[in-house]
């Protein structure tokens, strides 16, 4: 462990679990990531190991057999995963958003029947919002839900599901007819259970998980469409049993997952940095090792402190949230400080590495393109801007 991205005032706890998350990912990850990524293969044991360690649960309340850390200790453990294959962050993360909607938006009911197997990592969560065409313009959302009786029945195609194909359920938002002249007021959150796999699902009618999408990186997770044709789904099932609080309930939940992508780029970042300063320790050039040519050591410098920053911003966001304080100011800031931070550690890295960072003997090859995802995953730099700016102008409003 270097002196970057130290977090005080952690407790005797957090400090156990990220030390054995950090165990596990110098164990366990580490070693085989670059060959699972480019084989664009499924993590199977490691996420069967992650599992064992109860991260699925960690911030699943202890009455439903989580451990029921703050989503401070949850980023933190998401930096140290992503540091060793950001993919296997991303299937941790999904699940943790609709876990913590269940927990916050859910019925007494839906909480006591999904939590519980949650925790264990048995039943594991995808969270589908977007659509093709759709961007970042959630209340333009098509897919439809009627109700029919007890049942509502929904029509629709959806976009880039992380864990589309092995999770096993599904927080999926739809257009319900609530009345509401505001577009965002007629959107509901469904809470819908099917087998993992790819094709027509043989538990839920309608449903088909076409396949996994061909990505430049981020591989290794799935990410899939999920298409629906009168697919019917229990009233009960729709989260909270709330119709018409679907955007409200995803905002909710992009927020917090706002921060863990935060974690993922200060992850990313720190990895490239430890590649960068150690390729430049052993790399000779002009009779001397790179590092202490001042354009390297200079390039250095900058990554270190954009390291410390990325990591100091995401961490203030986190604990805002735990406060119960409103954070989505902080969680923007730091998603968007994190993400463009992450790209240009990664390119310093790269270009640290001369030609060989464009070979894939080499792990900074992969790192280069697994980063472009974090500028768009959770709103892109456009995105978060338009909030902070929205947010920064309420708090700072002439008044006359």
């Amino acid at each position: 462990m270097g002196r970057l991205a130290h977090t005080d005032g952690l407790t005797d706890i957090q400090r156990d679990i990220l030390a054995t998350v950090r165990d596990f990912v110098e164990k366990e990850i580490l070693p085989v990531a670059t060959d699972l990524e480019h084989r664009d293969e499924y993590p199977a044991q490691i996420v069967e190991g992650m599992r064992k360690l109860g991260l699925f649960g960690l911030t699943i309340p202890e009455q439903y057999g989580g451990l029921g850390e703050s989503l401070l200790t949850y980023a933190l453990v998401v930096e140290q995963i992503a540091r060793g294959w950001m993919s296997v962050s991303g299937i941790v993360n999904t699940h943790f958003i609709v876990a913590y909607m269940i927990a916050q938006h859910g019925t007494p009911e839906q909480r006591d029947y999904f939590l519980p197997r949650m925790a264990a990592g048995e039943v594991r969560g995808a969270f589908s919002m977007s659509e093709p065409g759709l961007g970042s313009d959630v209340a333009a959302i098509s897919t439809s839900a009627v109700r029919d009786g007890e049942d509502y029945v929904i029509n629709g195609q959806k976009m880039w599901l992380t864990n589309g194909g092995t999770a096993h359920l599904v927080a999926l938002l739809a257009r319900t007819d609530e009345g509401h002249a505001a577009p965002h007021r007629n959107l509901t959150t469904f809470l819908i259970e099917k087998e993992p796999g790819f094709g027509p699902n043989a538990s839920v009618p309608g449903l088909t998980v076409p396949g996994k999408i061909a990505k430049m990186g981020y591989k290794g997770v799935d990410t899939t469409e999920l298409i629906l044709h009168d697919v019917r789904v229990p009233a009960a099932r729709v989260l909270g049993c709330a119709p018409g609080r679907g955007f409200y309930q995803m905002m909710d939940g992009v927020e917090v997952g706002r921060v863990n992508v935060a974690a993922r780029g200060c992850g990313v970042a720190l990895r490239a940095f430890e590649l960068g300063i150690a390729y430049a320790q052993q790399r000779h050039a002009f009779g001397k090792p790179i590092i202490e040519h001042q354009a390297i050591a200079f390039k250095l410098a900058e990554m270190g402190t954009k390291v410390e920053a990325a990591h100091q911003m995401m961490i203030m966001a986190a604990r805002t949230k735990d406060s119960g304080q409103r954070n989505d100011l902080e969680a923007g800031m730091a998603k968007y400080l994190a993400s463009e931070y992450a790209k240009q550690v990664v390119e310093d890295s790269f270009r640290i590495h001369g030609g060989y960072g464009f070979s894939q003997e080499f792990e900074i090859e992969r790192l280069y393109r697994e980063v472009p995802m974090l500028l768009i995953g959770e709103g892109t730099a456009e995105i978060q801007k338009m909030i902070i700016g929205r947010r920064l102008l309420d708090e700072y409003r002439i008044t006359t």
